[in-house]
């Protein structure tokens, strides 16, 4: 295994019943034809994490790839270096990293990359051809059997530095929508992964469903933060204030309409399960 990569620890790491279904369903396919997942949903909810997490569900080599740092087409693969005062050509970890059987590549924010042509070099490598053609080392690099490609995408006017993605690009891949979890696994998840107890985490999922209702985006990484800093012995205001920005005013009306009004439920008719 080339360094760089690993079968990631295995977390806790809620998904729904239909997206968990249709993972297993891509583990199994991968074996007989090629699975491309692009993972959306608003930033924080875990969208780069389930590809890591699908990996150490099933127990497959992981690498992810920051696909805005890309300029040109090619960049993922390697580059031409002077040493010596001879050129050669270097390879990078991706194109190792696709010749590891049952490999995850992770394409990180596949729609930020500096300039999208950048991204042409990688059709070949998503379709069924599986293959790209390296002309500095004058070879084919095959992609290995049961590799599979996760990509993550934000999309709309408040993520500035995105572009649309290809039509070409997009038609490759399958597509799972990830969002807020429903209240029962954000408090699990609290609990398992910063070790809060129930009755703080119960207190804490009622805070962030209270904020949420006023228009504030309390994604699970902040989420997760604010439980981290409670379970450090920060004090509970200062949490929220520290890890979300919230006006102490605006946080002091909302702890108070807590107590005051009836929780709503933001219950979903789907079933939800550990990964």
């Amino acid at each position: 295994m080339p360094n760089g990569m690993t079968v990631p620890e295995k977390k806790p790491f809620f998904v729904s019943k239909t997206t968990r279904d249709c993972l297993v369903a891509a583990n199994k396919m991968s074996q007989i034809r090629p699975q491309n997942v692009l993972v959306k949903g608003m930033q924080g909810c875990g969208k780069s994490e389930l590809a890591e997490q699908f990996a150490a569900r099933f127990q497959r080599p992981f690498a992810g790839f920051q696909v805005g740092l890309l300029a040109e087409s090619g960049q993922l693969f390697g580059q031409q270096i002077l040493r010596n005062n001879n050129v050669s050509y270097q390879k990078f970890l991706f194109t190792d990293a696709i010749q590891v059987k049952n490999a995850v590549i992770l394409l990180d924010e596949i729609n930020r990359a500096e300039n999208p042509k950048a991204l042409n070099a990688l059709f070949s490598v998503l379709d069924d051809r599986r293959t790209i053609w390296i002309d500095e080392i004058h070879n084919l690099i095959p992609v290995a059997p049961g590799v599979i490609f996760f990509a993550t995408i934000n999309e709309g006017a408040d993520f500035t530095g995105t572009d649309t993605l290809d039509a070409a690009i997009s038609d490759r891949f399958y597509v799972v929508e990830m969002g807020i979890l429903p209240e029962e696994q954000e408090r699990e998840l609290l609990v398992q992964r910063t070790g809060v107890g129930m009755d703080e985490a119960t207190n804490l999922v009622a805070v962030f469903n209270s904020i949420r209702r006023n228009e504030v985006q309390v994604s699970t990484r902040k989420a997760l933060t604010v439980a981290e800093l409670v379970q450090t012995g920060l004090d509970l205001r200062e949490a929220f204030t520290f890890a979300l920005g919230i006006n102490r005013d605006e946080l002091e009306k909302i702890l108070i309409s807590i107590h005051l009004t009836t929780e709503e439920q933001t219950g979903t008719t789907e079933e939800w399960t550990l990964l």
